[in-house]
């Protein structure tokens, strides 16, 4: 009888080939973790990649856009300075032309007015003779005359409003010869007897013949105003519609029951008035 022997195998061989197999199945799972983990990475990138691919072109296309119209822009800037610059030629030479124009013009009024400069010196030392000089001092000395004259006349008083006060026939006579002023001369005679005076109407009213006063009532333009105890040659002024510049009546000379003196009325006033009537009419 034959005599099989059996061997025993070791007791650490199946743990060995558990632990192996274990082994080799996290090998199997890592390696297709890390191949996901790869393919998972590797698409991600691709996208960024096409992203940043696309904004590098979108910037492209701007930058593209921007330098297209910067080149416009730059071609009309051109054309722009192109215009100007020959319509400056232009200008400059119209007026490179007015300057020659205006200095031939200039010339020819300087020489003018040298040839009548010398013409009216001639013409004055010929006529200039002794005795037209005689007769031009002997009139210049009667102005002068007539002139001293005047101003001694003149040293009449004045008013508050810087007119001269006449004290008599004489010396209104004087002031009119002065034409700035017209003058109206009066008499009132009674009381209470209203009378015309040029464009006011004078009304006497009292006498102080002892302070040399007296009281008038004067009516101007349909309004009457009382003047009481003025003084004579004391001038009462008053203003029209539509005047800058006052009339005024001057009593100069006081009597019983009576006055007399002049209405004063600028020259002004009455030009004005007659233009107001020419508009009325």
């Amino acid at each position: 009888m034959s005599e099989i022997i059996e061997r025993e195998s070791p007791s650490w061989h199946l743990p060995a080939m558990i632990v192996l197999g274990l082994i080799a199945i996290g090998g199997l799972w890592f390696g297709w973790n890390a191949s996901s983990k790869l393919d998972s990475t590797q698409a991600s990138m691709t996208a960024q990649i096409k992203t940043s691919e696309q904004a590098v072109q979108q910037d492209v296309s701007s930058l593209k856009d921007r330098l297209a119209q910067d080149e416009k822009a730059n071609a009309d800037l051109q054309g722009d300075l192109t215009v100007v610059t020959k319509k400056l030629k232009i200008t400059q030479g119209q007026l490179k032309v007015a300057r020659e124009e205006t200095t031939k013009l200039n010339d020819a009024t300087t020489q003018k007015l040298t040839a009548l400069d010398t013409s009216v010196h001639t013409e004055l030392a010929t006529k200039a003779t002794s005795d037209d000089v005689k007769t031009v001092d002997t009139k210049v000395g009667g102005v002068q005359t007539d002139l001293n004259t005047t101003k001694e006349d003149l040293k009449m008083a004045r008013s508050e409003m810087g007119t001269l006060i006449a004290r008599n026939h004489d010396e209104i006579d004087q002031l009119r010869r002065l034409g700035e002023r017209d003058y109206v001369e009066f008499t009132i005679v009674g009381r209470n007897k209203p009378q015309k005076v040029g464009n006011v109407t004078v009304e006497l009213k009292g006498i102080n013949e002892k302070h040399n006063q007296f009281s008038a009532a004067v009516t101007i333009e349909d309004k009457r105003f009382e003047k009481k105890n003025r003084a004579m040659n004391e001038p009462i002024f008053f203003y029209l519609s539509g005047t800058h510049i006052p009339e005024e009546i001057v009593i100069n000379k006081i009597g019983k029951n009576t006055i007399s003196g002049y209405l004063s009325i600028p020259k002004a006033n009455s030009q004005t008035a007659a233009s107001a009537a020419k508009s009325g009419n």
